[in-house]
């Protein structure tokens, strides 16, 4: 029995409305916008806000500040490779089980060692005297940085030689590390940043721990919203995206039930249970997505929406990408920012003057909602690099 075909026009056209890129697809909330794509990445502060306003119908920064600090709708959480995303309230505590959990009890164990190793006695209960008084502090005072819960909190100030005798020992202030084991237990979260929207230095609030969900539960929710999103896609593409181990992914692709299709090249992928229909096309659309956006980002083999002749140009040399122009679902250009503000972008072949008239209306939307706000992604790749040059 042969298997059902998926196009490369098809998954395209798929990424544009499960995506919420093409326009009558668009998300009317911030953590719809999340959704579509399971997680937004927030490595980059500016790729949390330029990602969302990509896929929602209207709304500036401060809809998105509202859902991150106000009615918290999108919570940042440390968990897919160990990489900071952005995520819906009520898939939070999937991603927590099925990935936080792991990375938090990791951190936990690193610093337990680095403190043994130090030699002035610090040990577990030691630490959990700090985690207790940072949390009284942030209680005390409120939303606070880094720095001030250092002045607040005496422990804090503590320094630790790590690699000691080695020719890269350094010392080190446990403020950073005691603050992310907080965040990744899920005690502390990122409140509102000193300075503007595109700032990673924030604020922390003391919170409540996600509720308990089995992990083998919540990686299968996991992978079934991801096939959703993502799919036609092969386990291996999952394996990247999760960081999980190969068998973990197997479990839960096999509880998920996926159907298989067929792909133009002959080879297999996977798909959510009964998604082998065609979709109709969406409208033509032109988008401008930010480094690290997760639509660039989903796939190990991102082949059917990247030429890879291109692939030098727009991704640095650990495999992240820049700033990308798409057009109905490819992804035909990169752009970038000048330090006067102006949107520049370069096309990567030709996709005809339909696109280039899109995609200049797209580049003057796109300033106009960045306004005065300056973006320079924290991993430049050479197009983005050039444009702004």
């Amino acid at each position: 029995m042969s298997l059902p075909l998926v196009t490369t026009a098809e998954r395209r056209h798929r990424l544009g409305r499960r995506h919420r890129l093409a326009p009558s697809a668009r998300a009317a909330t911030v953590a719809e916008a999340a959704d579509s794509v399971v997680a937004l990445h927030a490595t980059d502060a500016a790729t949390v806000y330029l990602s969302a306003r990509a896929r929602l119908t209207e709304g500036g920064t401060d809809a998105i500040e509202r859902a991150l600090y106000e009615d918290v709708s999108l919570v940042r959480l440390l968990s897919m490779r160990n990489t900071l995303f952005a995520v819906s309230a009520g898939l939070a505590p999937y991603v927590d089980a099925s990935t936080a959990r792991a990375i938090a009890a990791k951190e936990r164990r690193t610093l337990l060692k680095h403190l043994d190793e130090d030699g002035q006695g610090l040990d577990a209960q030691w630490l959990a005297r700090t985690e207790a008084a940072a949390l009284d502090a942030l209680d005390a005072h409120g939303p606070s940085t880094g720095s001030q819960l250092s002045a607040a909190v005496p422990a804090l100030r503590q320094k630790i030689t790590i690699s000691r005798g080695k020719k890269y020992e350094t010392e080190q202030g446990v403020t950073t590390r005691v603050i992310r084991l907080l965040a990744a237990d899920g005690r502390i979260r990122r409140d509102r940043p000193r300075g503007s929207w595109t700032s990673s230095q924030y604020r922390w609030v003391h919170t409540e721990p996600w509720p308990a969900v089995p992990a083998a539960e919540a990686r299968v929710e996991i992978a079934r919203r991801w096939l959703r999103s993502y799919g036609p896609a092969t386990e291996a593409d999952l394996k990247w995206w999760t960081g999980w181990t190969l068998t973990e992914v197997r479990k839960a692709l096999a509880a998920v039930g996926p159907d298989q299709v067929r792909l133009e090249d002959g080879s297999a992928a996977l798909v959510s249970p009964g998604d082998t229909g065609t979709e109709p096309a969406p409208e033509p659309w032109a988008a401008l997505l930010p480094a690290l956006d997760p639509t660039g980002m989903g796939w190990a083999d991102r082949g059917f929406h990247l030429d890879p002749a291109h692939r030098s140009a727009l991704f640095d040399y650990a495999g992240n990408i820049g700033p990308t122009v798409w057009w109905n679902g490819e992804i035909v250009g990169g752009w970038a920012q000048r330090s006067g503000g102006e949107i520049v972008w370069r096309l990567l072949g030709s996709p005809g003057r339909a696109a280039e008239r899109a995609i200049t209306a797209e580049a003057a939307r796109l300033a106009a909602w960045v306004g005065d706000a300056r973006i320079t992604p924290r991993f430049r790749t050479p197009l983005e690099r050039e444009l702004v040059a």
